[in-house]
């Protein structure tokens, strides 16, 4: 017999309605910090990014493929993995039918990773993805926005993630065993290689041809962009966080 808390048909209604408050108060607070995000100063890119594509060589403005703003979302899949992030996979099958919907609303939307282009074209096609997908390889754009980090910045045991400082060395003494590790394997790679990368995302405009930085958001403020999630919150026994990327994104800290 179960052990949740079981009640009548009227019991049940009862404290669904009383939820659905908290619900729509929720939904008001989200439409408010939405506004507000909106509200964030603009940054102006200065640096010349390049990347490759499938169309050969573009610029950051290029890839707003003709609309007023870009949404990136920061693939963890570096030079030396020999295919993608698990969890960003995950992601990356939920936002891959919606691409063309934010176009229709003026928002061109890419996947960027530091691996070469060959790599992600192999990778797409394995995964029978059709979302664009640039590769930053050779440029500082990953290393500026956050979601990258270079071998000597990792040993000092300590990166910028999140806005914040992160400590790093329980993962590198780590090696090849726990959680990361395995999730290192899975990308063909070891611990240290593999969170060198970082998930996150950010947001650009592009207005009388200067684009500017808008919003990043990493760690646990992306989980609002995995659509499996927005499911799973609604499920009777919730997300069911056992495997490996969710005892690592804890590491990550939230927000």
């Amino acid at each position: 017999m179960t052990q949740h808390t079981t009640g009548t048909r009227e019991e049940g209604l009862a404290a669904r309605v009383e939820l659905l408050e908290a619900e729509k108060e929720l939904t008001r607070r989200g439409d408010e910090l939405a506004r507000q995000r909106q509200q964030l100063p603009w940054v102006r890119i200065e640096k010349d990014y390049r990347f490759d594509t499938d169309e050969g060589s573009a610029s950051l403005a290029d890839l707003f493929r003709g609309r007023s703003q870009l949404l990136v979302y920061h693939f963890m899949f570096g030079p030396e993995y020999t295919a993608g992030c698990p969890a960003c996979s995950a992601i990356a099958d939920g936002f891959n039918g919606f691409v063309v919907h934010l176009e229709n609303h003026d928002v061109a939307m890419t996947a960027v990773s530091r691996a070469p282009i060959g790599k992600l074209q192999e990778y797409k096609r394995r995964m029978g993805w059709t979302f664009p997908w640039a590769s930053s390889y050779g440029s500082d754009f990953n290393y500026d926005f956050d979601a990258s980090y270079t071998e000597e910045e990792q040993r000092t045991g300590v990166v910028e993630y999140n806005y914040r400082s992160m400590d790093v060395t329980s993962v590198l003494e780590a090696g090849d065993e726990g959680p990361v590790a395995e999730f290192a394997a899975m990308t063909g790679t070891d611990a240290a290689t593999y969170t060198r990368e970082a998930p996150g995302m950010s947001a650009f405009a592009l207005e009388d041809g200067v684009v500017y930085h808008a919003y990043s958001a990493y760690a646990r403020g992306v989980d609002a962009l995995w659509g499996m999630y927005q499911w799973l919150d609604r499920a009777p026994r919730g997300r069911n966080e056992t495997g490996p990327w969710f005892r690592r994104r804890d590491e990550y800290g939230t927000g």
